[in-house]
């Protein structure tokens, strides 16, 4: 007789980042629209069978069975189907951390199917204890996710590390919202981390991470796309934009305009009034 005993250091055991937050199934027949759309959250996406394609940061691939995609918090992605070959996937969202890819993008695409094939396994067995709803049923899933994450990292040699995030996704999204809502308001750096409680530093940092701008430059961004709206339907004058946009000053409105749109506020609107006045011509044609 041989015996094999392996002894496990149970005290080093730890528990990855990451809480299991929603479990979703999608069969495509024909009744959905393919929006893009963002969210505060990591998202798994497992192709249980059928074909289509993946938009995401502004690039668009074949998916077809087997497949997976993590996308990181807040990027912009969305599926489509094809009609022959219907999509029907699996989607888990985790919330509390975030991949850091190796190729310092913000998805990940794994195509081997002899990654992905065995991984698909605890997708459906995710999918399948939710279903029943049995006690238990969220510590089994838990832990069926940390399996599924930890083969990841073991299976793709290493090509992201987990971020634990503490809930900043959640803030940074808060403080984008803010932005959007009181952009014509006096808006510090300061400010934002302080509503956010982070650390100032940290705070960039995670913001920039989340959205590709700083806090400062997509403030800066949105004031500017108001000011192109106004300018475009608006007869305010310069100077009237320059505050209803939220710039501190007309020259600083004038110097943040020409460096982002490569001509003057002036400018922009007398090409803007031509080319409307072209259209509506062509239109009476």
């Amino acid at each position: 007789m041989s015996i094999r005993k392996y002894q496990l250091e149970t005290d080093r055991t730890t528990h990855l980042p990451g809480r299991l937050i929603f479990v979703s199934t999608s069969l495509y027949e024909g009744d959905w629209k393919s929006i893009r759309h963002t969210h505060p959250f990591v998202e798994l996406f497992y192709v249980k069978s059928g074909s289509g394609s993946f938009l995401v940061e502004n690039q668009s691939f074949p998916i077809n069975k087997d497949e997976l995609i993590i996308i990181n918090p807040n990027v912009e992605h969305t599926e489509v189907s094809n009609e022959d070959s219907p999509l029907e996937y699996i989607t888990l969202g985790i919330e509390d951390f975030q991949f850091s890819f190796s190729h310092k993008g913000e998805y990940l695409a794994l195509k081997d199917k002899n990654v992905t094939k065995n991984l698909g396994i605890y997708f459906s067995s995710i999918l399948k204890e939710v279903e029943r709803n049995a006690p238990g049923c969220e510590l089994i899933c838990q832990n069926f996710l940390e399996i599924l994450t930890l083969l990841l990292m073991r299976q793709t040699n290493s090509a992201f590390e987990l971020i634990p995030v503490k809930n900043t996704t959640r803030e940074c999204s808060r403080i984008k919202r803010y932005i959007d809502s009181n952009y014509q308001d006096d808006i510090t750096l300061d400010s934002l981390a302080e509503m956010a409680h982070l650390n100032k530093y940290y705070f960039v940092h995670a913001f920039t991470k989340f959205y590709g701008q700083s806090p400062i430059q997509y403030l800066t961004t949105r004031r500017l796309k108001t000011s192109r709206d106004l300018l475009e339907t608006s007869d305010y004058t310069i100077s009237e934009i320059a505050q209803l946009s939220g710039f501190s000053s007309p020259s600083y409105f004038a110097q943040c305009f020409r460096k982002n749109c490569g001509m003057t506020a002036l400018t922009y609107r007398n090409r803007s009034r031509s080319k409307n006045e072209n259209s509506l011509s062509k239109q009476k044609e």
